[in-house]
């Protein structure tokens, strides 16, 4: 998907061009719907898109497109989507029916859409021992903390991260990384993790408790141990969660993880909320107060959210079986590029 350079080169030699969009379908109306309101000379507020049930809001919308800068290359890439003949989405029709059919509707000049995921890496990971360690905890009891590849906090959110989790009383595995030097750096390992905690905290959340650096994701959501799942809402993570039907509590960072929060609290409604609109670059602090609430939201209540992500996760892994709807779909891509140009 940010490749679309190669499209010329593809055009050059006659060869029909797809793209592999790597979020989901919805988002994948919102970056159209916003190439056509920008060249339309309409500003971005709150909005209808055609692949959301529901008005979404200034606040959800990623950084990038109210950045004049980087608006302007999203909108070139929304453009180059058009060219091609058709769009790969790391989705599953049944998750994201109401978008899928949209975008499937031929208006505006919409590629066709080939819904076919999801595409996970579920391999065993090297476990750094959290997998030991969920072994022996009950069913379900355990809240996973786990903020992406590229998502770490400052020591004072870290101190309210912590006394949520201390206050809230259920039993946790906190993926704890300290923050990249310079813009867009990745995190690292933190050599004494007690130097950002509050004092006395790991002494204290012994029995229930983990914090660690980086953690295997997958292997951490398929366990039994695990029943909540606080996230960046990066678009593999969800799916990953939707996979294993863990509950979610959102907490987006950065690029297009505010909508994906929105997504999943208001439109599939299988995920609850510490926040869907907090941003990295804001330097926000989310108070202990405001998470805990989430925490004890994801992990006590007893509700529909859970019901509706038990069926996604049962339709999400039957989408890849043979005659399911993203198996047909693959199957119709390659019928379709070899109609397309003998290639």
């Amino acid at each position: 998907m940010f490749c679309t350079s190669m499209l010329d080169v593809a055009e050059g030699f006659g060869v029909p061009s797809y793209i592999y969009f790597t979020s989901g379908a919805a988002f994948l109306g919102f970056v159209l719907r916003a190439q056509e309101l920008h060249d339309q000379s309409k500003e971005l507020a709150e909005l209808a898109i055609p692949t959301l049930k529901h008005q979404l809001p200034r606040k959800v919308i990623p950084s990038s497109f109210l950045n004049k800068e980087w608006a302007s290359v999203v909108h070139t890439m929304a453009r180059d989507f058009r060219k091609t003949k058709g769009i790969l989405v790391n989705t599953v029709k049944e998750l994201e029916s109401y978008a899928v059919d949209s975008l499937s509707s031929g208006e505006n000049n919409t590629p066709k859409v080939y819904p076919l995921g999801p595409i996970l890496n579920l391999k065993a990971e090297k476990s750094d021992g959290s997998i030991q360690w969920l072994d022996q905890q009950p069913e379900s009891s355990v809240v996973f903390l786990c903020f992406g590849s590229m998502g770490a906090f400052n020591a004072e959110q870290v101190k309210e991260i912590a006394c949520a989790l201390e206050g809230s009383g259920h039993r946790f595995l906190w993926s704890l990384r300290r923050p990249g030097q310079g813009a867009w750096a990745s995190p690292t390992e933190y050599e004494d993790v007690s130097e950002v905690l509050p004092e006395g905290f790991l002494d204290r959340m012994r029995e229930v408790g983990r914090v660690t650096g980086w953690a295997p994701q997958a292997a951490v959501l398929a366990h039994r141990s695990v029943g909540g799942f606080v996230s960046h809402c990066g678009w593999n993570s969800t799916l990953e969660s939707l996979w294993f039907g863990v509950p979610m509590a959102t907490w987006p960072m950065y690029a297009e993880q505010q909508f994906n929060a929105f997504l999943l609290v208001e439109e599939l409604q299988v995920a609850t909320e510490v926040r869907i609109d907090y941003r990295t670059e804001s330097g926000e602090i989310v108070s202990a107060e405001e998470i805990e609430r989430g925490i004890r939201s994801l992990m006590e209540e007893d509700c529909s959210r859970k019901t509706r992500m038990k069926e996604f996760s049962d339709q999400v892994k039957g989408a890849l079986m043979d005659g399911g709807s993203s198996s047909c779909s693959i199957v119709e891509f390659f019928r379709d590029v070899s109609s397309a140009g003998d290639v």
